[in-house]
């Protein structure tokens, strides 16, 4: 992906010197324990607790992999404020309002409650926030085998595309029905959420591509991958579980990397319909 040297967002707000530090599991062990809470949606704190939790205050240094990190984020944040303005003129016909996107390290606040490592990249319709903690990017490549730049950049783009249904008044009335149903459900709903904002991530990919000619050779393929390695059934099936589509709140690989794929083929928003379709 073409990105150093490009405009970054002014709508970063970085807590990452005054964030908090995970302690007790080291290194590779906890970036697998954290994974496998985001990405099946079971909280780990207590695992973090039992190995001496979550602490707060004192993020460190920031650095240069940091630096960099935060560069990178700020590009692709500045993109989707372009793409998304110019798309809800043409298709909307309302403004688009630009996010502000939360980095720290370890742990902070939101509107939504705290975030860690154990929450992973989310958006809090309370605050308008996305929040990301840049490590997550570390899990992505070396425990889930999802590298690359522009797998990094459908991860924002995608918690972007929340913000865009928030927006658009569907986050609202999706979650006031998941409130008011069973446990599975309100499961089947968020992965119709998740979806639409694959899908979404893909019409920012397409657009992206035709304003700024930013996507290099390879990169969907980076960004299809990560949709692969982050489906609900081959999360359950790599941490040892027979998968429980029940349980599912983010839609299967191949569901994933369809709706992404349908997003960037169209570029058209109606096609990200997933609420009134029975083909997900």
């Amino acid at each position: 992906m073409k990105w150093q040297g490009r405009r970054g967002s002014r709508n970063i707000e970085d807590r990452r010197s005054r964030g908090g530090q995970a302690a007790g599991i080291g290194g590779v062990g906890l970036l697998l324990v954290l994974a496998i809470g985001y990405f099946t949606g079971v909280d780990v704190t207590p695992l973090l607790e039992g190995q001496g939790g979550l602490v707060a205050g004192g993020g460190g240094e920031i650095t240069e992999a940091d630096r960099q990190e935060g560069e990178f984020v700020s590009v692709v944040l500045a993109d989707t404020e372009e793409v998304w303005s110019e798309v809800f003129a043409e298709q909307v016909g309302d403004p688009y309002t630009p996010v502000t996107l939360v980095l720290y390290k370890g742990v902070t606040q939101s509107a939504c409650g705290g975030a860690s490592g154990a929450t992973g990249p989310f958006y809090c319709p309370g605050d308008k926030k996305v929040y990301l903690d840049t490590a997550f990017f570390t899990t992505m490549a070396r425990e889930l085998g999802a590298k690359g730049d522009f797998a990094m950049a459908y991860v924002v783009a995608h918690e972007i595309a929340h913000h865009v249904q928030d927006e658009l008044g569907i986050l609202t009335q999706a979650n006031r029905i998941r409130a008011q149903v069973s446990e599975a459900e309100s499961n089947a709903i968020s992965v119709r959420i998740e979806l639409q904002a694959d899908c979404y991530s893909g019409i920012w990919a397409r657009h992206a591509q035709e304003r700024f000619g930013t996507i290099e050779p390879g990169d969907l393929e980076e960004a299809v991958n990560a949709a692969h390695r982050i489906g609900d059934d081959t999360l359950q099936r790599n941490a040892g579980r027979v998968p429980m589509p029940h349980t599912f709140t983010h839609g299967t690989s191949e569901q994933r990397a369809r709706w992404f794929a349908t997003g960037y083929k169209t570029g058209d928003m109606r096609s990200c319909d997933t609420f009134g379709t029975d083909d997900i």
